[in-house]
């Protein structure tokens, strides 16, 4: 596959024309609603074997194959060209795709209400053959220690025809917030637990689930041990029911981190205690904070780089949103929330207002700014090919496990082609 930019002139038929491909497969590939009006600055992926690299200043071909795993040599014979043969900047090589690595992939989905929209259920179908897990959010908890479903629908079916298993999440939520004295009951009140967990064994049997995993959020502090206990505990019981076990934690970069989110999460526990954990590395910019680009490279790498030293790469998996946020400016705490939006709406807005999509090499993320119909100025950041393919190298690099996306039903064509082009999903 090729991420392609536009550039200032570029049409699809052109571009399609430059990577030996067709303007149709271009637009089916990407999605396009508008594919005759491109915008500046967005980026398309190209459905090629392989793809092609621009030579930059300092190249070599020597430089080039140390860093997508070919030797100079090889390089030189699919480019037709002797080996010690000076490089041109801006010379185009052709690059062979490298072999695929295999990563688990989960994906959350999460009904409004109590039924599943049209909407979530067609984007469970399509993309379901990507995932390993399917988790449909959340089973919440009461007081007692009893389950509120979820619906569910078809997506017990759904899972089976494409082999991915179901992930039960439990949760503490509450009138639709984390609540954190449901949370110090559950982990502290052996009596909620054992009930808890003999439902959802229950639960799981009676469905399939095969994981069941624990989202439990804004804890109290002083309830840190507690919750491992109450780790230790579910293992046991769910290990000896053939059940996987593992948990969503905060985005955290010492052992130490202070704050509400953090400081119940003890990433060396976890990673002893349970099968794997997924790193809930976004909302570096949220819905009701200042504009900022939802996933950051470097706060991730960060993130991920702490949860190392903790614990193994093959237990971690890697949180990614499948969105991004317009905020109306200037930011006031307190005020106006930012709109969620696909990046496919992200980009048709950008086309609507008439802008450049920019794009933010440190945080590895596009963005733009525009002006609304009432004159107030916006700023919006989302995900795109680039984006994705910075966090798809550190999970490479860094030999994680896999990848879990928060959530399907919003529009990302470019993230599961390049997802399913560059890795072998594992199905359990």
């Amino acid at each position: 596959m090729q991420i392609h930019v536009v550039r200032p002139g570029d049409n699809l038929y052109a571009i399609a024309n430059s990577y030996g491909t067709t303007y149709e497969l271009i637009a089916a590939a990407n999605e396009l609603d508008f594919p005759e009006q491109l915008v500046v600055g967005q980026s398309l992926v190209i459905p090629i074997d392989g793809n092609f690299y621009t030579v930059k200043a300092g190249d070599s071909l020597y430089s080039i194959g140390q860093r997508f795993g070919i030797t100079a040599n090889e390089l030189a014979s699919i480019n037709q060209i002797s080996v010690n043969q000076p490089l041109t900047i801006g010379m185009r090589l052709y690059l062979p795709a490298p072999p695929k690595r295999n990563i688990e992939v989960n994906a959350y989905v999460e009904p409004i209400g109590d039924t599943v929209s049209p909407t979530l259920q067609n984007a469970a179908e399509k993309h379901a053959k990507n995932l390993t897990f399917l988790a449909p959010f959340s089973y919440r908890v009461t007081d007692q220690g009893e389950l509120i479903a979820p619906p569910l629908d078809d997506f017990k079916t759904i899972a089976a025809n494409n082999q991915a298993q179901l992930m039960l999440v439990v949760t503490n939520l509450r009138e639709g917030a984390f609540d954190q004295e449901l949370g110090r009951k559950i982990v502290t009140d052996e009596a909620v637990q054992d009930t808890l967990l003999s439902n959802i064994i229950e639960v799981a049997n009676n469905i399939g689930f095969k994981d069941i995993h624990f989202d439990f959020e804004f804890l109290p502090p002083e309830t840190r041990e507690n919750y491992n206990q109450f780790l230790r505990k579910a293992k046991e019981r769910l290990q000896a029911e053939g059940l996987l076990i593992s948990t969503a934690l905060a985005p955290k970069t010492s052992r130490e981190q202070e704050g509400a989110w953090y400081e119940a999460h003890d990433y060396r526990a976890h990673g002893e205690i349970v099968d794997f954990v997924v790193l809930m590395t976004y909302e570096w910019g949220y819905s009701g904070g200042p504009a900022r680009a939802v996933s950051p490279i470097g706060p991730v790498r960060d993130v991920v780089t702490y949860a190392l030293s903790e614990m193994p790469a093959e237990k971690i998996f890697l949180g990614q949103n499948l969105y991004g946020y317009d905020w109306t400016l200037p930011y006031v705490e307190g005020g106006e929330f930012a709109k969620a939006l696909s990046p496919n709406q992200a980009v048709n807005l950008a086309r609507e207002q008439r802008v450049e999509i920019q794009y933010d090499y440190e945080e590895q993320a596009p963005f733009f700014y525009y002006s609304d119909n009432e004159g107030n100025r916006h700023e919006v950041w989302f995900e795109d090919a680039r984006s994705i393919q910075a966090k798809f190298d550190l999970i490479k690099e860094l030999h994680l496990r896999g990848i879990s996306y928060w959530k399907l039903g919003l529009a990302f064509p470019q993230n599961w082609l390049l997802l399913s082009d560059q890795f072998n999903i594992t199905k359990r």
